[in-house]
C-alpha cells in the first residue's frame, strides 16, 4: 500500500503538477490506499502485540493517523519528510564529529570550513575551484577587500577576472 502511494508521488514529480493538480490526484488515487491502510491497521493492531516493533508502529501512525495523511489536503506538502532529513544529515554526522576534533579551537575551525562549503552549495559554487581561487589570491587581496574572497562573490570574482 504504501508502494502505491509513493507510485502517486513519482508521478506528481515526473509530470511536475501544479499544487491544485496534485491535490486532486492525491485525493482521486491515495486517498482510497490511506482509507485501505487505516482500515488494515484498525484491525490488526487488535492482533499485534503492543511492544513488538510492528505493534509500536502500528499504534503510533493509528494515534496520529489525522497528522501522517494531512499531505492529502495540500499539493505543496511532501508525503514523508526525507528532503528536511538529508538537508540537516551533514549537522548531525558534524556533531559526532567535532567532539572527536581534538580541542574547542579545533572544532569551531572545522565549523568555519563546513559554514564555508555550506554557503557554497547555497550559491552553487563548486567548492574546491572556491577554495583553490581564494588560497592562490589571498596574499594578494588587500585585507579591507577580504570579502571579496566570500564564496558568495566568486562568481563575480570569476567574471572580472575572465574580462
Amino acid at each position: 500500500m504504501i508502494q502505491e502511494l509513493y507510485k502517486v508521488e513519482r508521478r506528481v514529480k515526473e509530470e511536475q503538477l501544479s499544487a491544485d493538480r496534485i491535490k486532486e490526484l492525491r485525493w482521486e488515487e491515495s486517498l482510497p490506499v490511506i482509507n485501505e491502510m487505516g482500515k488494515w491497521i484498525f484491525e490488526e493492531i487488535k492482533n499485534t502485540l503492543p511492544k513488538s516493533q510492528i505493534g509500536k508502529a502500528m499504534a503510533y501512525a493509528y494515534a496520529r493517523w489525522d497528522a501522517l495523511s494531512a499531505y492529502l489536503y495540500d499539493g505543496n506538502l511532501q508525503i514523508d519528510n526525507n528532503l528536511v532529513e538529508n538537508a540537516i544529515r551533514p549537522i548531525a554526522l558534524g556533531r559526532k564529529n567535532y567532539l572527536l576534533a581534538g580541542s574547542h579551537e579545533a572544532a569551531q575551525r572545522s565549523a568555519m570550513i563546513y559554514s564555508f562549503f555550506a554557503i557554497c552549495k547555497k550559491h552553487d559554487v563548486n567548492p574546491y575551484q572556491w577554495l583553490k581561487y581564494t588560497l592562490e589570491n589571498i596574499m594578494s587581496i588587500n585585507h579591507k577587500n577580504l570579502k571579496d574572497l566570500y564564496p558568495q562573490n566568486f562568481k563575480n570574482n570569476l567574471q572580472e577576472s575572465n574580462m
